[in-house]
């Protein structure tokens, strides 16, 4: 599948990958701190048979903009409302990796009434969740060697390694440090320190959307114990742990997560909204 090119203007401007003919229900895609919106190209062709699927690059990846100043956490969430705006939708149903999922929650316990679920994958709900050495580690390992003068190329091999699990192939682990490779440094940076200082999202109890959370069995950095406490907060909300896969599930057993993320969203139809027309399809 080809995936159509969009642009949301802007400060900064945002890079979205589109598919679907415009019919379903508008799903965002958000990719983790390390990511950029090519991580979702095995998800979108499987979800745009049923929804209008966006996958976005963040401020400050990929082919979005970068930014002036210091990175507030929630200026993520604002740029979630500018999607939505621009394609025209109340509500749209998120599905988070890692960064993804806390930005998909904060966007649901600030704006209720934007989010129509929540598909929270391989992720936490703020750096409180791990110890201060476990902080320590997950900040040196990355942002050290880059304020020391390297570059993300020189720290992809070392930090994907870290994440996938004892089943990833080859390509998967290829896909992953081009992805941490190409990753805009200073941008980069300021996304580490805006994640790592928000010690916590709130009480993700308060959030009313339907949930779901999505987990690699092997996932080193939020294994499922992690997932099934947070689920715990929202109801006994559930929780599909997806056997040979990491910290990037949606990756490393891409049909599996499809099938689960697609069997639960799908009960959840009319949540939603479609996207308008003109701007989901632009010629």
């Amino acid at each position: 599948m080809t995936f159509r090119f969009v642009r949301v203007p802007g400060t900064p401007s945002l890079a979205l990958d589109v598919a679907g003919d415009g019919s379903g229900e508008l799903v965002v895609f958000m990719h983790g701190i390390g990511g950029n919106r090519s991580n979702w190209r095995r998800q979108l062709p499987a979800f745009a048979e049923q929804f209008s699927c966006a996958a976005w690059d963040a401020r400050g990846y990929g082919d979005s903009d970068d930014y002036e100043g210091a990175l507030a956490f929630d200026d993520f969430v604002a740029d979630v409302l500018r999607v939505l705006d621009h394609f025209e939708v109340e509500k749209a149903h998120l599905v988070g990796l890692s960064m993804g999922g806390r930005i998909a929650m904060r966007t649901a316990l600030l704006h209720p009434g934007r989010v129509a679920t929540l598909t929270l994958v391989d992720t936490h709900e703020g750096f409180a969740a791990f110890t201060a050495e476990q902080r320590r580690a997950f900040v040196d390992s990355r942002r050290a060697p880059l304020l020391a003068g390297k570059e993300p190329g020189d720290i992809a091999d070392p930090v994907a390694r870290s994440l996938i699990g004892p089943h990833a192939t080859a390509e998967h682990l290829e896909e992953l440090r081009r992805s941490i490779a190409s990753l805009h440094k200073a941008s980069y940076i300021k996304s580490l320190e805006a994640t790592v200082a928000q010690v916590d999202l709130g009480d993700i109890s308060a959030i009313t959307a339907p949930v779901h959370f999505i987990v690699g069995a092997d996932d080193p950095l939020t294994p499922p114990a992690m997932h099934r406490d947070m689920a715990a907060k929202l109801g006994d909300a559930p929780v599909s742990v997806l056997p040979k896969a990491g910290h990037l599930s949606n990756i490393e057993n891409p049909n599996a997560f499809n099938e689960a993320a697609l069997r639960w969203l799908t009960s959840w139809g009319g949540l939603g909204a479609v996207p308008t027309k003109q701007r989901f399809t632009p010629v």
